[in-house]
Protein backbone atom coordinates (compact mmCIF):
# COMPACT_ATOMS: atom_id res chain seq x y z
CA UNK A 1 0.00 0.00 0.00
CA UNK A 2 2.87 2.03 0.67
CA UNK A 3 4.47 1.94 -2.56
CA UNK A 4 1.43 2.66 -4.37
CA UNK A 5 0.98 5.89 -2.62
CA UNK A 6 4.70 6.57 -3.03
CA UNK A 7 4.54 6.02 -6.81
CA UNK A 8 1.47 8.01 -6.96
CA UNK A 9 2.55 10.92 -5.41
CA UNK A 10 5.96 10.57 -8.32
CA UNK A 11 3.06 10.84 -10.55
CA UNK A 12 1.66 14.06 -9.13
CA UNK A 13 5.47 15.58 -8.90
CA UNK A 14 6.27 14.20 -11.98
CA UNK A 15 2.95 16.50 -13.97
CA UNK A 16 3.97 19.33 -11.87
CA UNK A 17 7.25 19.08 -13.84
CA UNK A 18 5.52 18.71 -16.90
CA UNK A 19 3.39 21.82 -16.07
CA UNK A 20 6.69 24.20 -14.82
CA UNK A 21 8.34 22.97 -18.03
CA UNK A 22 5.23 24.05 -20.53
CA UNK A 23 4.62 27.47 -18.60
CA UNK A 24 8.57 28.25 -18.81
CA UNK A 25 8.04 27.40 -22.32
CA UNK A 26 5.20 29.30 -23.27
CA UNK A 27 6.21 32.68 -21.11
CA UNK A 28 9.35 32.51 -23.10
CA UNK A 29 7.84 31.85 -26.54
CA UNK A 30 5.64 35.24 -25.76
CA UNK A 31 8.20 37.22 -24.19
CA UNK A 32 10.42 36.35 -27.60
CA UNK A 33 7.14 37.03 -29.55
CA UNK A 34 6.59 40.48 -27.73
CA UNK A 35 9.95 42.09 -27.68
CA UNK A 36 12.21 40.88 -30.69
CA UNK A 37 11.33 42.05 -34.21
CA UNK A 38 11.28 40.14 -37.34
CA UNK A 39 9.78 37.47 -38.78
CA UNK A 40 12.66 34.85 -37.52
CA UNK A 41 12.01 35.43 -33.94
CA UNK A 42 8.11 35.45 -34.34
CA UNK A 43 8.13 32.06 -35.70
CA UNK A 44 10.64 30.88 -33.21
CA UNK A 45 8.32 32.49 -30.37
CA UNK A 46 5.40 30.60 -31.67
CA UNK A 47 7.12 27.72 -32.23
CA UNK A 48 8.17 28.03 -28.31
CA UNK A 49 4.46 28.76 -27.28
CA UNK A 50 3.46 26.04 -29.11
CA UNK A 51 5.74 23.31 -28.06
CA UNK A 52 4.53 24.71 -24.42
CA UNK A 53 1.20 23.58 -25.44
CA UNK A 54 1.90 20.54 -26.94
CA UNK A 55 4.16 19.49 -23.58
CA UNK A 56 1.71 19.86 -21.31
CA UNK A 57 -0.76 17.68 -23.13
CA UNK A 58 1.90 15.24 -23.02
CA UNK A 59 2.59 15.65 -19.03
CA UNK A 60 -2.10 15.58 -18.40
CA UNK A 61 -2.11 12.50 -20.60
CA UNK A 62 0.84 10.89 -19.24
CA UNK A 63 -0.48 11.24 -16.10
CA UNK A 64 -3.79 10.15 -16.42
CA UNK A 65 -2.29 6.97 -18.02
CA UNK A 66 -0.24 6.14 -15.18
CA UNK A 67 -3.41 7.04 -12.54
CA UNK A 68 -5.55 4.63 -14.53
CA UNK A 69 -2.70 1.99 -14.25
CA UNK A 70 -2.10 2.56 -10.48
CA UNK A 71 -5.97 2.34 -9.90
CA UNK A 72 -6.26 -1.17 -11.08
CA UNK A 73 -8.49 0.57 -14.72
CA UNK A 74 -5.81 -0.93 -17.24
CA UNK A 75 -3.63 -4.08 -17.33
CA UNK A 76 -0.27 -3.62 -18.60
CA UNK A 77 0.68 -7.31 -19.05
CA UNK A 78 2.68 -9.58 -17.20
CA UNK A 79 1.56 -12.84 -14.81
CA UNK A 80 -1.83 -12.54 -13.90
CA UNK A 81 -2.77 -12.44 -10.44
Amino acid sequence: MLALRRTSLANERTLLAYIRTALALGAAGVTVIRLLKGETWQVTGWILAAAGALLLGIGLLRFISVRRCLSGEVRTGGKPQ
